[in-house]
């Protein structure tokens, strides 16, 4: 992705690269954009949930891996092609969201889990709609403008969402 861009990259160069056939590949991933969208985007879901104890603490933890995949050299690569695939075909659109998203979202409800048991929010909180809030923002900031946030954006993020669903 970093030496060829989303344009360059091919199901028959990811093979070619990785010993394979093609075959093998399209076994795993319908197309490149779910190739590259697993490849490059799905690096935090494999980070332990975490657990710090307050909900601005977790979202801010998850936040900060969100900004480190988007400021991937592969990330900045990949982006555009991505987002014009997407916007492209609704069918691939929904299928990134159904299988490729529903980790992320495990992830968070478990964060939310935690915070309605301590009493900072409310157990109907829409999670789908803070996951959208906070992964639209860094994806803005860092993917779509190219700014190099600062050390205290995810704590920002994190503070003001945890603001807008904390319990009054």
């Amino acid at each position: 992705m970093t030496e060829s861009g989303y344009a360059g990259t091919s199901i028959g160069a990811v093979a070619g690269r990785a010993g394979v056939g093609k075959d093998t590949v399209y076994r795993r991933w319908s197309g490149k954009p779910e190739l590259v969208f697993e490849a490059v985007f799905t690096t935090t879901e494999r980070a332990p949930v975490p657990d710090t104890g307050t909900l601005a603490g977790d979202l801010a933890a998850l936040v900060r891996g969100l900004v480190e995949e988007f400021r991937a050299p592969a990330a900045a690569a990949a982006l555009p092609g991505l987002l014009a695939d997407f916007a492209a075909d609704p069918v691939l659109s929904g299928r990134i969201r159904g299988d490729f998203l529903a980790p992320a979202k495990e992830r968070l409800l478990i964060v939310f889990e935690r915070a309605v048991l301590r009493g900072e929010t409310a157990p109907d909180t829409p999670v789908d709609l803070v996951l959208d809030t906070l992964a639209g923002a860094v994806l803005f900031h860092v993917g779509l403008i190219g700014e190099q946030p600062d050390g205290q954006l995810a704590e920002k993020l994190a503070a003001i969402v945890t603001k807008g669903v904390g319990t009054r």
